[in-house]
């Protein structure tokens, strides 16, 4: 029988986010996808439980970690990524456009320390990549829409969809925020769904639909062009972006957006700390 590679889910219901160990079973080589740090906005607070845990399903699974991927710059949640890094010395990776996304939030915050360059990222992939894990590989598919840095991770049947796609009973992602735009999430999309009926989708977020009681986050490329709510089959590319743009309209920030996106951008990496020990976020105010 062919390997195929194996998958633990992780939910934060806190920020309604779902990472994951991927692994090649046979090898035991893993990777983790869209880490999240624990962070409390009312206290400041941060913590590292929620990676702890992922780490901890590796060394039960005997799976080592050899990738820390992140499917973008999320705006939701705080990555966990250097942290994962400190304990397991993989490199961190992201889409070589996350250079664009850093172009346009360094100006948002005044970021001094922030380069365009894709730095800190350990390794920066394009469309058509592949790494390897174990005997597997790690197929790079560039999804931009929902941002202009957004990736896909495909091992054999399973994608990591990232924002790209949610839950056919809840549709697609935002397309609003800098450098996204629906026309090109509706194309990004299309390319999942033209993947074998059978391919395996994991998203990064669910909330839980209206009349649904339960988090799932896992679908099939046969359910969503069944049933998705925005984009199923018979859906234009014209009806979407018309769609999609009169939604985003309605939307308001996500909660989190403002620590994490300037913490992101520098992949995982807090501020650093000022003259008092401590470290500091902005809140850019009348800026967006």
């Amino acid at each position: 029988m062919t390997n195929q590679p194996r998958v633990r889910s992780f939910f934060d219901e806190a920020t309604f986010t779902v990472s994951y160990l991927v692994w090649d079973p046979a090898a035991g080589r893993g990777a983790v996808i869209d880490s999240v740090l624990d962070f409390d906005q009312k206290s400041g607070r941060t913590g590292t439980t929620s990676a702890q845990a992922i780490l901890d399903a590796a060394k039960e699974e005997g799976v080592s970690i050899d990738w820390i991927l992140e499917t973008h710059a999320h705006a939701d949640h705080l990555s966990a990524a250097p942290f994962l890094k400190q304990m397991t010395g993989a490199p961190i990776v992201i889409g070589e456009h996350i250079k664009t996304v850093q172009g346009v939030f360094k100006q948002v915050f005044n970021l001094g320390d922030v380069t365009p360059d894709g730095r800190p990222f350990d390794k920066l992939v394009r469309d058509g990549d592949a790494l390897p894990l174990g005997a597997l590989s790690i197929e790079v598919l560039h999804t931009p829409g929902h941002t202009p840095a957004c990736v896909a991770y495909k091992i054999r049947d399973v994608v990591f969809v990232g924002d790209t796609l949610f839950m056919p009973d809840y549709g697609t992602a935002r397309a609003d925020f800098p450098g996204g735009d629906a026309r090109t999430l509706y194309r990004s999309i299309q390319r999942i769904l033209a993947l074998p009926l059978e391919t395996r989708l994991f998203m990064c977020h669910d909330y839980k639909a209206s009349g649904r009681d339960v988090f799932v986050w896992e679908t099939t490329v046969a359910e969503q062009r069944a049933g998705n709510v925005h984009v199923h089959e018979g859906v234009s590319e014209d009806a979407f972006v018309a769609m999609r743009e009169a939604r985003d309209k309605s939307l308001q920030m996500p909660t989190l957006i403002l620590p994490s996106i300037q913490v992101n951008i520098r992949a995982g990496e807090l501020p650093a700390p000022e003259s008092n020990g401590v470290r500091y976020l902005k809140l850019p105010l009348d800026a967006l």
